[in-house]
C-alpha cells in the first residue's frame, strides 16, 4: 500500500473530525430509535433522514480511518536542516511579469485547499518548485499558462 504525505496539522484536523464524527453516532441512533416510535417506517420523514444521515456519517468516518490509515505524517520541523523546497515548506513567490507575491504552503492532496494557499505537493506549481532554492527562479507550466516566479522566501514551519 502506497503511504501518503500529510503535515502534522493536516493529521491533527482529520483527527478532530473522525472524533467529531465518531461522538454523533449515538445522537443518530437515538435520532433513529425515536423515529421508529413514530409508526409506519415507509411514510416517516424522521425516519428515512437519520438513516440518511446515519450512512452519510458512517461514509466519512470510513474515508478518514483509510486516510489516516495510509498517512505518512511528515513534520518538517524534525527534517534535517535543508535550503531546498521540501513538502511542508512554506514558499513566498515573485510573479517576475508583474511583481506580484504569493505565499504557498506545500502540503497533501487531501490537505490542499487553494483558498488558503495550501497546494498539493501533486500540483504543477510544487512539483515545479520541490528542490528548488531561495533565490532561484522558475518557469512553471500550469493550466493556466506558463508562470514565472523568483522564490523569495522559504519557511519550514
Amino acid at each position: 500500500m502506497n503511504k501518503v504525505p500529510m503535515t502534522v496539522k493536516g493529521e491533527k484536523l482529520l483527527r478532530e473530525e473522525l472524533d467529531r464524527l465518531l461522538k454523533r453516532r449515538p445522537e443518530i441512533s437515538k435520532a433513529i430509535a425515536e423515529a421508529r416510535e413514530l409508526g409506519d417506517l415507509k411514510e416517516n420523514a424522521e425516519y428515512h433522514s437519520a438513516r440518511e444521515e446515519q450512512g452519510i456519517c458512517e461514509a466519512q468516518i470510513r474515508d478518514i480511518e483509510y486516510k489516516l490509515s495510509v498517512a505518512q505524517v511528515i513534520d518538517v520541523t524534525k527534517q534535517p536542516k535543508s535550503d531546498k523546497i521540501i513538502f511542508g515548506s512554506t514558499v513566498t513567490l515573485i510573479d517576475v511579469n508583474d511583481d506580484s507575491s504569493v505565499t504557498y504552503c506545500i502540503v497533501g492532496d487531501d490537505e490542499s485547499d487553494i483558498k488558503q494557499n495550501l497546494i498539493s505537493v501533486n500540483s504543477p506549481i510544487a512539483r515545479g518548485l520541490i528542490g528548488k532554492l531561495e533565490g532561484d527562479e522558475v518557469s512553471i507550466n500550469t493550466p493556466g499558462g506558463l508562470k514565472e516566479f523568483e522564490i523569495d522566501k522559504v519557511d519550514y514551519i
